[in-house]
């Protein structure tokens, strides 16, 4: 007896994902649980390099930057609470040093220009449709650093607008890397902030605009919304907060995109990989034991065996 419809999902023949291949992840928050899991099993991926961006415009703001190789200045950066901060980036970038940020902001830019160049797969997580847009120079933002609401418009990206933005997204990527493949989803996570009327119809928008350049493109869509509402359409696989999704739901998420997306060599070197982690987190009751030094050895021996074949991994 099934006791939940399952989201359809139909094996990549080709494109997978494995241990030769470079990752890069943008986007909201969920991109950083997918990134996570990535990185505990020793993939090549990178994630965020100016932080959670929620919204396709400052998405394809920070693609446009990164292949431009764009040089922040002083004027790209402002002190609002003791500590400097640039719209185009997330707080967790944010410092109580100009020049800090500065650095920081174009060691990323330079950073993701390689990782764009250089990647096989382009991850990109949206969150929202709504932005904010800054009166004072009418550009919109990608963080407002809890700057009163008053100095900012609210407003809601249209399908056509968040189409087209993905398309300008798509097209800076093909620019410089023809070989990627990109493949998109909707954050599970809802913004709540905006209205619970207001989160379905922003996500319905960015649902609709994926879907009407996916064909064209050559791109992908992975639903991991759609497997967060449906086959887990219970508040027990939410956090604390009843909004974001908690660890069973990511967990169950990531194996849904393992079956799809990682080639089944990889899934092979993912076990090893857990193994290892495992048994690194392991506390003996006697670190001096014969016993301990023994499971040490094999540890060590299972880790140089790995290296031989992925060098680039380190745990």
């Amino acid at each position: 007896m099934q006791f939940q419809t399952q989201v359809p999902l139909k094996k990549q023949p080709h494109n997978k994902i494995d241990y030769s291949s470079k990752l890069v992840l943008i986007g909201s928050c969920f991109s950083e649980n997918i990134g996570n899991k990535l990185t505990y099993f020793k993939f090549q991926s990178a994630q965020n390099p100016l932080g959670i961006l929620f919204q396709p415009k400052a998405i394809e703001n920070l693609i446009t930057n990164a292949i431009n190789e764009k040089k922040y200045i002083d004027s790209d950066v402002f002190s609002h609470n003791e500590r400097w901060h640039c719209f185009e980036a997330h707080s967790s970038l944010s410092s109580n040093n100009k020049n800090e940020l500065l650095s920081n902001l174009n060691n990323a830019v330079q950073d993701t220009h390689q990782q764009l160049k250089n990647a096989s797969h382009i991850i990109i997580t949206l969150g929202t449709s709504w932005i904010y847009r800054d009166i004072s120079s009418d550009t919109i933002v990608a963080n407002c650093h809890k700057i009163p609401q008053k100095k900012f418009l609210k407003e809601i990206l249209s399908v056509d607008e968040v189409s087209e933005s993905l398309e300008a997204i798509i097209a800076l990527i093909k620019s410089i890397n023809n070989r990627a493949t990109v493949l998109f989803t909707v954050s599970p996570v809802r913004h709540l902030k905006d209205g619970f009327v207001e989160n379905t119809q922003s996500k319905a928008h960015l649902i609709s605009a994926i879907n009407q350049i996916i064909d064209k493109r050559n791109s992908f869509y992975f639903p991991s919304y759609e497997i967060m509402m449906d086959e887990l359409r219970d508040y027990r696989f939410y956090a604390e907060d009843m909004i974001h999704p908690n660890q069973t739901a990511i967990n169950y998420i990531w194996q849904k995109f393992s079956d799809v997306w990682i080639s089944d060599n990889a899934i092979k070197t993912m076990k090893e990989v857990a193994t290892i982690q495992k048994g690194l987190t392991h506390r003996p009751f006697n670190e001096n034991s014969e016993q301990h030094q023994q499971f040490l050895e094999k540890l060590n021996q299972k880790i140089e065996n790995l290296q031989k074949n992925l060098p680039f991994v380190r745990f």
